[in-house]
């Protein structure tokens, strides 16, 4: 198998057949091996120093009328381990444990092991879901949750919907004429950042459909040979990216809707000795990047990167 995105692969077990059998769900909250994964504000906790790791709760250290299933979602098993997420709703900083630290999941998973990485964007996930959907789509009702958390269901007799996890397709693309790659950015990026074109799946589009849109209309370029390479959940706060590499028809860029306060061409050599800043490297827009850079390159780009640190 091909290297894995964070946040991506088998992680755990999700035991879909145990989010609506009560029995199990009462033993295991009271199985002394079972863990809690907190988010914060939208924070996971880690542990502080050079390497951190993620940190989980014994069921235990919850406050008891938070441990039921209605406030724990089950994300699945490892081993002999369940793991639930929990929902800290709690405006001022909950008291942490010695060590740790409530991060943005963003600026720590490339740090983290992958499996760690990803089990926390899933419970980051999931509870982004629940706290959006409080209410009934259908009637305006309150919802509450049900088969361990991953079904809201509405409280009006008379309605009854059930609303279940939605993710927002969006493709993002490594646009490439064979020597150079079309990379752009956005006015709210860092200085100097480029990345790869990325937009939303709109309804009634394949996702072919949806590459060729996003690159004419961000970059002015016509693309063709749209080829998937990788996919990548990306639980900010719910979107699952596509990756794709396509092949440039046209060179000529025209910022269309001006999403993009630029775009330009880059060809190996620039993309390390111009001062360009890659995306984060837990995204798949540096992979995409780093695999067509390496393509056509005797050194690795990661090498070349940090050779440069170094010096």
């Amino acid at each position: 198998m091909q290297q894995r995105n964070i946040f991506a692969g088998p992680y755990l077990d999700r035991a879909a057949h145990l989010r609506q059998d009560p029995a199990w769900f009462t033993a295991a909250l009271a199985d002394e091996r079972s863990r809690a994964i907190p988010v914060w504000n939208s924070r996971s906790l880690i542990t502080e120093g050079d390497t951190p790791r993620a940190r989980y709760l014994e069921l235990r250290d919850l406050p008891p009328e938070r441990c039921t299933g209605a406030d724990l979602i089950l994300l699945g098993r490892a081993g002999d381990t369940s793991y639930f997420a929990y929902d800290i709703e709690s405006i001022e900083p909950p008291v942490l444990l010695p060590g740790t630290r409530f991060e943005d999941l963003r600026l720590v998973a490339a740090l983290l092991p992958i499996d760690e990485a990803g089990l926390l964007g899933y419970a980051r996930a999931m509870i982004s879901w629940q706290r959006r959907h409080r209410f009934c789509g259908s009637c305006g009702m309150k919802t509450l949750p049900a088969k361990g958390g991953h079904v809201l269901v509405c409280t009006n007799s008379s309605c009854r919907h059930e609303q279940f996890p939605r993710l927002d397709p969006a493709i993002i693309v490594l646009v490439s004429d064979g020597e150079q790659a079309l990379l752009g950015r956005q006015a709210s990026w860092p200085v100097g950042r480029y990345s790869t074109i990325a937009g939303f799946v709109e309804p009634g589009e394949s996702l072919e459909d949806a590459v060729a849109r996003e690159v004419l209309e961000e970059t002015g370029i016509e693309v063709d040979r749209v080829e998937y390479h990788s996919s990548q959940p990306w639980p900010f706060p719910a979107s699952l990216m596509l990756g794709f590499t396509a092949h440039a028809v046209t060179t000529e860029v025209h910022l269309r809707d001006q999403e993009l306060e630029d775009a330009r061409w880059f060809t190996r050599a620039a993309l390390t000795s111009d001062g360009a800043l890659l995306p984060p490297r837990q995204s798949i827009s540096y992979r995409l990047i780093e695999d067509w850079f390496d393509a056509g390159s005797g050194i690795p780009l990661r090498d070349i990167l940090a050779s440069a640190k170094r010096s």
